[in-house]
């Protein structure tokens, strides 16, 4: 198996892509009203610079939300009918005259709605913090001091129907993920994404990308497509989605303003193969544990490895490694193989 993964430098809101080209969007925009944030917007938009020097923090976050809109409106374009998209977004407290939080979650699912996207149940992540300090405002005392955001939103839309498949198809059931996996993936709280794959080799690409950890995007490329799918990143950063979809055998398409970044992704792409065959290793480690721990009888073996599944669905799982990587023109191609043990 081959996949692609072509990176452009230019702009979400108008994406180099044919219409219904991808099916499955992970991203992670920039959040209004977050500070590290502001310039981007300005650069899109003069007025939300007017609107933030005048102290309007009501007009400006409207100006940024209607930055991200146009975004939205390109993705509706080419995601496919029965295409899922994922948007990690978190919400914004600051101090423009007067403390507030800025409910983005909220805005951005009113966007989708707009654009006859169906809401679906998503996932609040919540991330651990560095800070010591739990709350804001007047401290120990009552009644001015604030709850401390520590949590985001991954929230999840379909466009249209779902999606068909013939029957038993390979791609679809090779990709299944196990019993375990789904009860916890499926779950509404994320609490157990510790970024442990999230450091870059450039402390100033992380704090200009904000990426999110693999484990992140890795999770939703396997919970919402199957082999050989295309997967979108349009505010695509250090390309964390695309490294994700990789390990993952999906093909994937970013776009990103900063050719900076972009260029990030050559040293990232060449972990593909050790990632891919932790990730794989892992997975039928923590699954093989789960078995032994159960004390349970499983009813159906694996057709691809020693181990006993819970359900018939499992049965076709089959991890694929990276087994190398080229340049292209435009990005990478992988080389997949089946995970062997």
């Amino acid at each position: 198996m081959e996949t692609t993964h072509r990176v452009h430098v230019g702009d979400a809101r108008d994406l180099p892509l044919a219409d219904d080209s991808v099916d499955l969007v992970v991203t992670s925009p920039p959040y209004p009203m977050i500070e590290m944030w502001d310039d981007v917007f300005a650069a899109l938009d003069s007025a939300v610079g007017d609107a933030l020097d005048a102290g309007d923090g009501d007009r400006a976050h409207d100006l940024m939300l209607s930055v991200l809109d146009d975004a939205w409106a390109e993705l509706a374009r080419v995601l496919a009918p029965g295409g899922i998209a994922v948007v990690n977004v978190g919400d914004a407290t600051r101090n423009l005259g007067r403390f507030r939080v800025y409910d983005n979650h909220a805005r951005v699912t009113d966007a989708f709605q707009s654009l006859g996207f169906d809401p679906l149940p998503g996932v609040l992540w919540r991330k651990p913090t560095n800070s010591a300090a739990k709350f804001m405002g007047s401290g120990m005392v009552p009644p001015n001091a604030y709850v401390t955001l520590e949590r985001e939103h991954v929230l999840v839309f379909r466009n249209g129907q779902r999606r068909e498949f013939e029957p038993r198809a390979d791609r679809r059931y090779e990709a299944a993920y196990f019993w375990e996996e789904r009860n916890r993936w499926f779950s509404d709280v994320w609490d157990d994404l510790n970024g442990e794959h999230q450091t870059l080799a450039d402390p100033e690409l992380r704090e200009r990308s904000a990426a999110f950890p693999l484990e992140l995007p890795y999770r939703l490329v396997n919970m919402y497509s199957v082999y050989g799918d295309t997967v979108l990143d349009p505010f695509w950063g250090t390309g964390t989605t695309s490294l994700a979809a990789a390990i993952a055998g999906r093909h994937s398409v970013g776009v990103e303003r900063d050719d900076g970044l972009a260029d990030a992704f050559d040293d990232r792409i060449r972990d593909a193969p050790a990632l891919s065959r932790e990730f794989a290793t892992s997975r039928l480690d923590d699954h093989r544990a789960f078995v032994d721990d159960s004390g349970d009888d499983f009813e159906y073996a694996a057709d691809h490895y020693d181990t006993r599944v819970r359900t018939k669905q499992e049965q076709a799982i089959r991890f694929h490694e990276v087994t190398d990587v080229e340049p292209t023109l435009d990005g990478w191609e992988a080389t997949h193989e089946p995970y062997e043990e």
